[in-house]
């Protein structure tokens, strides 16, 4: 069986018709379930999502009034509320929106971080000019009323954020100062100031001198890490409005001198307590002696008191006699009571006056 020409041609047509009509349904079918597909989203329980058209983000009206922020700095990071997507899923997003999605968990970054360096501790300069290297960790989360700033705020917001800390932490310890060494000082100098106000002239303070020796910077600034802690996030709770990040704790855990330093000082607490021990075991001997003392005082008190409470006794039964008997019956009764004593006498003496006014 032979066909025409034009049947042929009609045939080979309707073939290419056929084909990119199925070539078109495919590339619609593709395209429909890729915009489908791409268009779903999910997000998880420690998540939170903004959505962007065009670039532009759903904003719901002016910053949270709950941010430390001061009045400079307000006007310098006024930053919108915007829409927040919270947990859940599928959500539907249309092809020309992006989703930004960030984890709301708490995390924790090393005091050293910065992505612009390799460094294993941060340099600090103490108040006596001592060069002293810190270590430690910061909890942080990204706070879910403040996403603007993260997300649109600045380029790397986390960056910022430990640059401003750093810098904090290093202004603090180049200002730190004992508050119990403080209050030493003062109190010495208010009783100073008082001695000399009644007359008392120049007296040098009464204050320990081992207390006042605590004055090394490195030393103070060990003692009081929880204060030097809680100074950081109290300075850093602006952060919160400034870049979006909330800090939950920072926690400084070493500061260390160089090692020749280290050493010094290392020596130095040594002697400090060497002295303290000494000085209380010194404390404690005198305490000691100060209560034996006391005790044999006591003890010497009560013995002259049991000595002199019978010759008391004997005074009051003389003058009972002799108010009542007269002089003479005072002389029978110590006649009377000589008597047992002459039984108990080896040998009697007589004053000359006596024997003579005998004869």
């Amino acid at each position: 069986m032979t066909f025409s020409s034009d049947a042929t041609e009609t045939f080979q047509r309707g073939s290419s018709v056929f084909f990119l009509v199925g070539l078109m349904m495919g590339v619609g079918f593709y395209v429909a379930l890729k915009v489908l597909v791409g268009c779903l989203y999910t997000v998880r329980p420690d998540q939170r999502a903004v959505v962007t058209t065009f670039g532009a983000v759903k904003r719901l009206g002016a910053g949270s009034d709950g941010q430390v922020l001061s009045d400079d700095e307000r006007e310098r990071y006024e930053y919108p509320q915007v829409e927040v997507i919270g947990p859940g899923g599928p959500y539907f997003k249309l092809p020309w929106q992006r989703v930004h999605k960030v984890s709301v968990a708490t995390q924790t970054v090393d005091l050293t971080w910065d992505p612009s360096k390799a460094q294993s501790t941060i340099e600090a300069v103490t108040k006596d000019n001592l060069t002293t290297g810190v270590n430690g960790q910061i909890r942080y989360r990204i706070s879910e009323n403040n996403l603007y700033p993260y997300l649109f705020g600045v380029e790397s917001p986390l960056e910022h954020v430990m640059g401003y800390f750093v810098s904090v932490l290093r202004e603090r310890i180049a200002n730190f100062v004992d508050p119990k060494g403080q209050s030493l000082l003062a109190d010495a100098v208010a009783e100073t100031e008082a001695i000399a106000g009644t007359g008392g002239g120049d007296i040098e303070p009464q204050t320990s001198a081992v207390e006042l020796s605590e004055g090394v910077s490195i030393n103070d600034l060990r003692k009081n890490l929880p204060l030097l802690n809680q100074y950081m996030e109290e300075q850093c709770r602006s952060t919160t409005g400034r870049y979006g990040i909330e800090l939950d704790a920072a926690l400084i855990t070493e500061i260390d001198p160089p090692a020749e330093v280290d050493r010094a000082l290392s020596a130095i607490n040594s002697t400090r307590n060497q002295v303290a021990a000494d000085i209380s075991t010194a404390r404690a001997d005198s305490e000691q002696q100060i209560t034996m003392s006391a005790r044999a005082v006591e003890i010497a008190t009560n013995n002259a008191q049991a000595e002199v409470a019978p010759l008391h006794e004997l005074a009051g039964t003389l003058i009972s006699i002799k108010s009542e008997g007269g002089s003479d019956c005072l002389k029978a009764y110590l006649r009377n009571l000589r008597v047992p004593l002459f039984k108990r006498t080896e040998r009697i003496y007589q004053t000359e006056s006596k024997i003579e006014g005998k004869a």
